[in-house]
């Protein structure tokens, strides 16, 4: 659907929108997990060797977006230029999850758990497939990218080789995912050095070591993604996972843009703190551009996309390595 809001973002090329269909929910049995892990399913409803984006969900105060039921703008974006996305409802959902269950092993955040969703996605993808006759046989699982956004950047960035000491035992994990060969974070934390005290100590999780990061990564976030609370850096933490990863080789920096980068996380949701069409518009091409590229080699969506962006500045800049 033509979005007459978008005027400018136009210029970055992207090829004609394709009808999508969406499966939800598929249910993958997990007995050590607390819940069965429900996903969502959505992808062009033709076409065979989908590559596949694996979407990670943050927090916030929507009771129902943060989980498989979110980030509609980038999906349906995503599934109608050609991927097959593929959605887990983390056990942080307060919906579907285990988010209200103070008591729950992991709470509030259930961070390992979130990483090891993604483990049992790609081990049973059979199983989807099987739950989601539509998509069956159409998944490529020889190209996979990770997307996460905020906490689910977090996430993303363990499956991508950053690491993190569990709090509970003191080991450093190594948690990369080789099957995932490309990632992008979506306003994503930064280093543990650039977290407030009170940060630190409610979520010693979140502390990251982005040295071994070393998949293909593109990291994005908005200029104005000021919060004194989890920050003392401002904005600027959540670039830290480009400058600070070997893997991270592109940074996408959105001016004006806050937390929500225009409005990612849903369509004309109350939460939004920065909603702006030709913003999300931006967001949604260029992260599409930079993953097409990155699972495919010879394409040139990221090339041009990037030329785009310097002959349009007002737009977005973007820093190469």
């Amino acid at each position: 659907m033509t979005n007459n809001y978008v005027q400018l973002a136009r210029r970055i090329p992207v090829p004609q929108a394709v009808p999508t269909v969406s499966v939800n929910p598929v249910t993958l049995p997990a007995p050590d997990r607390g819940l069965p892990l429900e996903l969502r399913v959505t992808a062009p409803l033709r076409g065979d060797a989908l590559p596949i984006v694996l979407l990670s969900h943050g927090g916030g105060s929507s009771h129902y977006l943060k989980s498989k039921d979110g980030y509609s703008p980038l999906v349906d974006f995503y599934a109608s230029h050609g991927f097959a996305v593929i959605q887990p409802t983390h056990l942080s959902s307060p919906s579907g999850g285990l988010g209200l269950d103070k008591n729950a092993p992991g709470y509030p955040l259930f961070w390992r758990s979130r990483i090891d969703d993604f483990g049992l996605i790609l081990d049973n993808l059979h199983a989807i497939e099987a739950q989601a006759p539509v998509v069956a046989g159409r998944l490529d699982p020889a190209r996979v990218a990770a997307v996460g956004h905020s906490a689910g950047g977090n996430t993303v960035s363990a499956l991508l080789g950053a690491r993190a000491t569990d709090p509970a035992s003191g080991t450093v994990l190594d948690l990369l995912d080789p099957r995932i060969s490309a990632g992008v974070l979506l306003a994503s934390t930064g280093s543990a050095e650039g977290m407030t005290g009170t940060m630190r100590e409610r979520y010693p999780e979140l502390e990251t070591d982005f040295s071994h990061l070393t998949t293909r990564t593109l990291v994005v976030y908005g200029d104005q993604d000021d919060n004194p609370a989890a920050t003392t850096r401002g904005a600027d933490w959540h670039a830290e996972p480009y400058h600070l990863s070997p893997g991270a080789d592109a940074l996408l920096t959105l001016p004006g843009a806050k937390h929500h980068l225009g409005g990612i996380m849903g369509y004309s949701l109350a939460e939004t703190d920065d909603e702006d069409p030709e913003r999300l518009a931006v967001t949604q091409r260029m992260t599409w551009a930079y993953l097409r590229s990155a699972l495919d080699a010879g394409d040139p969506a990221w090339q041009q996309a990037t030329g785009t962006i310097r002959n349009n500045p007002s737009l977005a800049s973007v820093r190469i390595k």
